[in-house]
């Protein structure tokens, strides 16, 4: 098992992180999921039965231990709201989550465009992140997402237009 997992982590580590890192923007929690991913690899690899690449099953392992990331922190957030009554109080809470470090070298078109996945919705963000950042096929992200190979056709067209509209809003502001 060492030599097999040597060879997933030296081939997928750097995609794997970035998908996880694009998803959470916090290189601290990037770092803490994929550690979780790869205890589940592990656990797990005596049971991969070939059915998709590991690339894509990897993937996928990913997708699930991020979303329980978001589920373990929305629970502890509720958690915290409930105990203190924010709103009654008039107070706002706004998310300051950090851009990561390579942000500050991009172009500002680029910029823009990483600033704008905020406003897709975290299918739509997925996919995006899958097709385009790591240059998956539209049939690998349709296994690591689990879906139909239309749907992420169709969640990629969506993505793409309010992805394009948002910038164009945003270009508009700037020339005012």
């Amino acid at each position: 098992m060492r030599t097999t997992f040597d060879e997933l982590y030296d081939k997928y580590h750097q995609d794997l992180y970035q998908f996880v890192f694009y998803m959470v923007k916090n290189k601290q929690e990037a770092e803490d999921i994929i550690q979780e991913v790869y205890i589940r690899v592990i656990r797990s690899y005596d049971n991969f039965k070939g059915d998709s690449s590991e690339k894509t099953w990897l993937f996928s392992i990913a997708r699930h231990v991020t979303y329980d990331y978001f589920r373990k922190l929305k629970r502890k957030r509720n958690r915290f709201l409930s105990f203190f009554n924010w709103f009654e109080a008039g107070e706002s809470l706004a998310s300051n989550q950090p851009i990561p470090e390579n942000v500050a070298i991009l172009s500002e078109e680029i910029k823009l465009l990483y600033k704008s996945l905020d406003y897709c919705t975290a299918d739509q963000k997925q996919v995006i992140i899958l097709r385009y950042i790591q240059e998956f096929t539209i049939q690998e992200t349709s296994e690591v997402l689990g879906w139909t190979t239309s749907k992420v056709k169709t969640t990629q067209h969506r993505a793409i237009k309010l992805l394009q509209q948002h910038m164009i809003n945003a270009e508009d502001k700037e020339d005012v």
